[in-house]
């Protein structure tokens, strides 16, 4: 059963999901490079750990937003094929996640 009020709101907050996730990801990156520059050019007292740490845990934090955009773009077409597509993206994403998050931590307190 299709509901076209409820199709286009999925659809909206699926594509608004990958744009946060995107823009949480190159904020981090813009940022990670902004340090850099500012440790290598001016000397700030920021080491490339912290840059490491930051950058990881927003690219972490932006892949939590593509997998809520993926488990809803799964709501609208809930096939087999689509629900074992789901399962593979989720289960890479998550073990990615879980390795940099693992690298944070170790990071952090080194």
């Amino acid at each position: 059963m299709d509901i076209p009020l409820f199709t286009d709101i999925i659809r909206i907050c699926t594509y608004f999901f990958g744009v946060v996730g995107a823009a949480i990801i190159i904020f981090g990156g813009i940022g990670a490079t902004v340090n850099i520059i500012l440790r290598e050019v001016w000397k700030k007292k920021v080491t490339y750990n912290e840059i490491r740490a930051d950058l990881t845990g927003k690219i972490v934090f932006g892949l939590d937003f593509f997998i809520a955009g993926d488990v809803l773009t799964t709501l609208l077409n809930p096939s087999m094929d689509d629900l074992f597509t789901l399962g593979a993206v989720v289960v890479i994403r998550t073990i990615l996640g879980y390795f940099l998050s693992k690298e944070l931590f170790q990071v952090s307190t080194s």
